[in-house]
């Protein structure tokens, strides 16, 4: 469902215990209510799946979306 407003790009970090992803996501200012920015429901979906393919060890398709970084043990 397409949500009519303005839209911006804005960076978001997925984090789990061995990842973080950066991603570029869309998010729309309504005409409504211009307070603050908000999801359209396919990009809460596609956020929920970046998490859980980050858990899951998917480097591959996360780096097809954003940057990945991971964890390193403290010496």
């Amino acid at each position: 469902m397409r949500i009519a407003g303005e839209r911006i790009k804005r960076t978001r970090l997925i984090q789990t215990e061995k990842y973080v992803v950066a991603v570029e996501v869309e998010m729309v200012i309504p005409p409504d209510d211009a307070s603050e920015p908000c999801y359209e429901s396919e990009t809460v979906q596609l956020l929920k799946e970046i998490r859980e393919r980050a858990e899951r060890g998917d480097v591959a398709w996360l780096t097809s979306l954003g940057k990945v970084y991971a964890a390193v043990d403290a010496a």
